[in-house]
C-alpha cells in the first residue's frame, strides 16, 4: 500500500495539524514571534516543515542559526 509523501512545506492549516493545534493557535504563535513567518512563493504562504520540527523538538534552540 502506498502512503502519501511527507510535505516539505505546509499551509497554516496543515502546519497547525502537524503540531496538533488549531490554526488560530498556530497563527497566534507566528504573530507573537514564537514560530517563524512563512515563505511566500507565487502568492502562496508556506512553512518549512523541517524547520518547524526542529523548533518543536528544541533542536533549533540548541544549534542556533534560526532567524524569524
Amino acid at each position: 500500500m502506498l502512503t502519501a509523501p511527507a510535505p516539505l512545506f505546509a499551509s497554516d492549516r496543515r502546519a497547525a495539524q502537524l503540531l496538533d493545534m488549531k490554526t488560530a493557535e498556530f497563527c497566534k504563535l507566528v504573530e507573537g514571534g514564537h514560530l517563524p513567518k512563512p515563505v511566500e512563493r507565487g502568492g502562496y504562504k508556506r512553512w518549512d516543515v523541517q524547520e518547524l520540527v526542529s523548533i518543536w523538538r528544541g533542536d533549533a534552540a540548541q544549534g542556533g542559526g534560526i532567524e524569524w
